[in-house]
């Protein structure tokens, strides 16, 4: 039993070819974080080592012990574990030297040799070319799984030794309906979930499990709130705030621009009329009447300059200068008192 959610097509394929004895040597998951890649490899894992006749059958000891993370022959490969290194924010050389000289060796207790690759985009140059070397000359036995969220990312001559499969997000309607079948959550719990997990059902579910996710997202969300109606002294303040951050975890950085992104698409939303379609469906209300403050030209304008924002950092852009022009850009609200950062400045200074 696959247990991946939703994607029939991955599932199909390889459980074809595993009944025909034509899985490729290597392949390449390619999805966004949490839509369920990890889960796809460790079930092909557990097809290619099970001990029963239905694969993957997940009862069996290899199934639970490659499940467990304790299989001797399935080795997840991932960033180095020590923080302080510069190295710390690629997957090494040595690690992949370490795979090559595994792969070289017969399965210790199982059928089949499967190395998965974590985050394949954040191999270095050595790794890359490295673990090339072993794609192009595979050994019987043995499979690799590379796990991505952007294959561009990777250099093309490992992607060509690799088979692609594309692991798509859920649609909303999907996701709620997993939740509540398969969790028990609530159709109104599940609906908001759905939505904020963008149909990547592995954070719904964690969310699900754990409240401070949507704790988390709570205190954002009103730390965004503060911020647009703030005055450019602490505009700026939070744009240090946020610069810092992003030298150290550039992932939660990332996370609060999509909230922000999140957030304003809904108010376009509200604006002309779809409600039903908005994502953070527990704050309709406060949708409505945020909205009615702005122009549509406006909202638009702001997500775009999120968006910009985004990519610019992407990019390795100075995430203090374009942090400082995303505060710059924050609409001034109709009618009110609340000026833009951009106002405030003019204002002040003339």
């Amino acid at each position: 039993m696959w247990q991946i959610i939703g994607q029939t097509r991955a599932v199909s394929l390889l459980q074809h070819s595993l009944e025909a004895g034509t899985l490729a040597h290597a392949y390449l998951l390619i999805g966004p974080p949490h839509v369920g890649k990890m889960t796809l490899a460790k079930n092909l894992a557990q097809a290619l080592n099970c001990e029963a006749k239905e694969r993957p059958c997940l009862k069996c000891t290899a199934c639970q012990k490659i499940a467990a993370g304790n299989h001797a022959d399935v080795q997840v490969i991932g960033l180095a574990q020590n923080e302080d290194s510069a190295e710390a924010k690629l997957i090494g050389i040595d690690q992949i030297k370490d795979v090559q000289h595994s792969a070289s060796l017969p399965p210790f207790e199982g059928k089949h040799k499967v190395f998965i690759i974590d985050g394949a985009e954040l191999l270095s140059i050595e790794a890359a070319n490295c673990l090339l070397k072993t794609l192009e000359e595979p050994n019987d036995k043995v499979t690799f799984i590379l796990l991505t969220v952007n294959d561009k990312l990777l250099p093309a001559t490992v992607v060509s030794r690799c088979q692609r499969l594309e692991l798509p997000p859920l649609s909303t309607s999907e996701a709620a309906q997993a939740l509540a079948d398969r969790q028990g959550i609530d159709n109104e719990r599940a609906r908001l979930l759905a939505g904020l997990s963008h149909g990547c059902l592995g954070w719904a579910i964690a969310a699900a499990e754990d409240d401070s996710l949507i704790q988390k997202r709570d205190e954002e969300l009103k730390r965004m709130l503060d911020v647009i109606r703030a005055e450019c002294e602490e505009q700026f303040s939070y744009v240090n705030q946020l610069a810092g951050q992003f030298s150290q975890n550039r992932g939660a950085v990332y996370e609060i621009l999509d909230l922000w992104l999140d957030y304003w698409r809904d108010l376009m939303l509200v604006k002309v009329g779809c409600h039903d379609m908005i994502t953070n469906i527990d704050r309709k209300d406060e949708l409505a009447e945020m909205a009615g403050g702005y122009r549509l030209a406006q909202i638009k304008s702001f997500i775009n300059s999120i968006q910009a924002a985004a990519e610019q950092l992407r990019q390795n852009a100075n995430p203090r200068l374009a942090l400082e022009v995303l505060m710059i850009d924050i609409p001034r609200k109709e009618g009110g008192g609340e000026g833009s950062l951009a106002t405030q400045i003019s204002d002040r200074y003339g």
